[in-house]
């Protein structure tokens, strides 16, 4: 047999080098080996052939084992091996080396075609062992589903992989393909931006996180982590690289649930109002947990009651409060406001109601919803899987999330329920304190109505209007208030107020606050008086109020009187805005007042400020919830007040609809304080409805005044009423002479009643007694108080004024 070209078949051998070889006796050092050893043997066991890689494992050149028997060079040979007529398929012995020492290798052999001698290949054995471990560890590799082991050469085309059609798009990998030929453009370049940038710098990547899609399913997303190692010849230059794409899946589903669950965290729950933290609710679970999601809730939930238990089918009396996306093709019976359709008595039904997350398939919930005839108003769209979680809460069922996966989407797991169960479980307890803070603020806000006055009044001084709207969030209104009160000789009395905090507390101050002013204001107290009373009242009220409420006791007051006679407002102010003047040419200002401290503050005084009014003047009282717009200054806030007056306030339009109107244009859709405004368009009593007459300091004035009564009532017509203004006047004008001190006026004023005044410069207070009857005096004021409808006195500076009133029964 001709060997030559099996000696030279590995003519080059080893490196340089010397190395030692693990399985060798003790101190050996070998030449570096990197093959298979082979010789060929005769049918006798003789070498008849032997290549460089046998000479680099042994140290024995052609020449020296040419022709000698095979058995010469085994060190240790096995018993049966002694005996074998011709060599064994494999085995492990111990070869000698030139140098006295042994080696431990494994061998195969097989038999030459063509002739009777064999083919033996032999490496030291710790090589075949990491070999075979090697081998072992690709098997395994290429076995597992999750894994896909793929080597790419250094163009990064696929030498060898062990991807299926299963593993990634249903399409097997060829060799010669590439990224892109898997996965779309866009993934396959980074990834083979990261493999080589591993080829140039022979840095590994371990465990990059990529989100990929296959190339025939754009739409279908799937999570690998990338490991890549650079692959080098002999020589240690770049070959290629080997990849490693793991399954991601399981990791990304655990960092989505958590994302999830602290996003519901942090998003669900800022809000007080119902419907907000439902959206908030169905926002937060699209795209991450469904393609389409949605909130229903009990009709009673809205109003901020609790709903009744219901068991089993029918009508469950829910209404849709959130869908998300709300941009979405939702089906014609799924839009927000809407009933949720009567549900059939299905067994799924029953444990939702019990409190249990439920998945349904597209035919369960057909079944649900009342049979395929409702699909169309009631499925969306592709639905493959539906999940249904209650809004559970303090032993309160409120309503459902309802989940829907469409299209690919894959179908819920187990983990997915237990996650569902948990959100649901932090939504309904969202729900249920919005539900708890609209039925406090639906309490407030009926309490502040109620203790409101008219919303409309028509008085000789003025007609008003105000116009309340109450803050759209937190806990419940904050206390502002308006009032218009008529007071005596026609006048009136305009009022608006602020009190501090929020909810019922801060509407039952405002109660006694309006009830105090009203009080007050029967006295016919200059305003800085009644605003110095009103600040004495609520340091009491502070100090009867609990240890950790004193601080938050207080308010802000403007208290303005007009009087349609002399035209003219006087007003005082407590640490509030400013009131603006509209006048009849349509020119608008605020009004130049010096504001005194807070309700809260005693011990500062107030200072009243005097305006001239012209008829059909409009005064606008207001709340800082008017003004107060977002980030934007005060100082702007009054200005577009003052602007939006000027534009709205004409003489044809209504004092109520131009309230209206200014309140929707000038604060936010959801206000942060309550908003408060009180319109008075002005009235003037003409000059021949009023008479004025100087007293004497004299009694026989008294005379004298009757008379000049007698003629002035005729010239105006009121016969009817002579004598018991003749008799008023009488006792009036008496005891102005006999206890007052001039000067000393006499007024009748003609309106819808006829009024009746004496001023002196007395500020001593009448009183009112039951004479005795042996009395010569002390009868008067009790016969004015027969003869009149009322009467009362009020206090000027250094004077005071005696008035009646009689009801004219034919009053222009």
């Amino acid at each position: 047999m001709d060997t030559s070209n099996v000696e030279n078949a590995d003519p080059a051998g080893a490196s340089q080098g010397a190395t030692s070889v693990s399985g060798t006796s003790p101190g050996v050092r070998l030449p570096a080996f990197d093959g298979l050893a082979a010789a060929v043997l005769d049918d006798r066991g003789a070498v008849v052939g032997w290549t460089g890689t046998a000479q680099d494992l042994t140290g024995f050149c052609a020449d020296e084992v040419h022709g000698r028997p095979v058995r010469e060079l085994v060190a240790d040979t096995p018993h049966g091996l002694r005996r074998a007529m011709s060599p064994p398929a494999t085995g492990r012995v111990r070869l000698r080396h030139r140098c006295g020492n042994t080696i431990d290798v494994t061998f195969r052999t097989t038999r030459v075609s063509g002739s009777a001698g064999f083919l033996v290949l032999a490496a030291p054995t710790p090589h075949v062992a990491d070999h075979q471990h090697g081998a072992a560890l690709l098997r395994a590799l290429s076995a597992h589903n999750r894994i896909t082991v793929a080597l790419h050469d250094t163009d990064l085309t696929t030498v060898q992989t062990n991807a299926t059609p299963d593993a990634l798009d249903g399409r097997p990998v060829q060799p010669g393909a590439r990224l892109g030929d898997v996965l779309c453009a866009e993934d396959a370049e980074s990834i083979e931006a990261v493999l080589r940038q591993v080829l140039e710098t022979g840095v590994p990547v371990m465990h990059r996180s990529r989100r990929v899609s296959w190339r025939h399913h754009p739409a279908r997303r799937h999570a690998l982590s990338l490991s890549a190692f650079r692959l080098e010849d002999s020589r240690g230059r770049p070959a290629g690289v080997a990849a490693l794409y793991v399954d991601d899946i399981d990791q990304l589903r655990a960092r989505r649930q958590l994302d999830l669950a602290h996003a519901v965290a942090e998003r669900v729950g800022g809000s007080l109002d119902i419907t907000r933290t439902a959206q908030d609710l169905a926002d937060v679970l699209v795209p991450t947990f469904g393609d389409l999601a949605a909130v229903d809730l009990a009709e009673a939930v809205f109003d901020g009651d609790e709903p009744a238990e219901r068991l089993g089918g029918g009508d469950l009396h829910l209404r849709n409060a959130a869908l998300a996306p709300a941009t979405a093709a939702w089906p014609p019976g799924i839009r927000c406001g809407n009933l949720v359709p009567p549900l059939s008595d299905h067994p799924l039904l029953l444990r939702f109601q019990r409190g249990e997350t439920v998945v349904y398939d597209r035919d369960e919930f057909v079944a649900l919803i009342g049979g395929r005839q409702l699909v169309g108003q009631f499925l969306p769209h592709g639905t493959r899987a539906v999940m249904v979680a209650p809004l559970h809460a303090r032993g309160v069922t409120l309503g459902a999330i309802v989940v829907w996966r469409t299209g690919p989407s894959e179908p819920f797991t187990e983990d997915e329920v237990d996650l569902m169960r948990q959100i649901a479980s932090r939504g309904a307890l969202a729900i249920d304190n919005a539900r708890r803070c609209t039925r406090e603020h639906r309490a407030a806000v009926a309490l502040q109505q109620r203790l409101l006055p008219p919303a409309t009044t028509d008085t000789p001084a003025a007609e008003t209007a105000g116009v309340y709207l109450p803050t759209g969030r937190g806990a419940g209104t904050s206390g502002d208030w308006y009032d218009a009160i008529p007071l005596p000789a026609l006048r009136l009395a305009l009022v608006a107020g602020d009190v501090i905090g929020r909810g019922i507390p801060a509407s039952a101050t405002m109660g006694r606050l309006r009830a105090a002013i009203q009080t007050l204001a029967d006295l016919d107290l200059e305003p800085d008086e009644l605003l110095t009373r009103i600040a004495d009242l609520v340091q009491r009220l502070a100090a009867e109020a609990p240890p950790g409420d004193h601080d938050v006791m207080g308010a802000t007051c403007l208290y303005a009187v007009y009087d349609p006679v002399t035209r003219r407002c006087a007003m005082a102010s407590a640490g509030h805005p400013p009131p603006v003047l509209v006048r009849p040419d349509g020119s608008a200002e605020a009004v130049d007042i010096l504001p005194g401290p807070p309700l809260a503050v005693c011990g500062m005084p107030y200072e009243t400020t005097t305006i001239d009014l012209e008829p059909g003047s409009v005064l606008a009282l207001y709340t800082d919830g008017l003004v107060h717009r977002g980030a934007h200054d005060v100082g702007d806030g009054l200005q577009r007040l003052t602007d939006a007056l000027a534009t709205s306030c004409r003489p044809d339009r209504a004092l109520d609809e131009t309230g209206r109107a200014l309140l929707g244009h000038l604060v936010d859709e959801a206000p942060r304080d309550d908003a408060t405004l009180l319109l008075a368009r002005t009235r003037a009593v003409p000059a021949e409805d009023t008479a004025h007459w100087q007293i004497p300091a004299d009694p026989a004035a008294v005379s004298d005044a009757r008379a000049w009564t007698t003629r002035q009532l005729t010239a105006w017509g009121l016969d009817d009423l002579l004598f018991p203004t003749e008799l008023i006047v009488s006792e009036l004008v008496t005891n102005a002479i006999r206890y007052g001190r001039p000067p000393a006026e006499l007024r009748l004023i003609r309106h819808h009643v006829l009024v009746c005044e004496v001023t002196d410069s007395n500020s001593a207070q009448p009183r009112l007694r039951r004479s005795r009857t042996t009395d010569e005096g002390g009868r008067g004021l009790f016969l004015v108080a027969q003869l009149a409808e009322r009467w009362g006195c009020r206090h000027g500076r250094n004077q005071k004024t005696i008035w009646s009133e009689q009801p004219i029964a034919h009053a222009h």
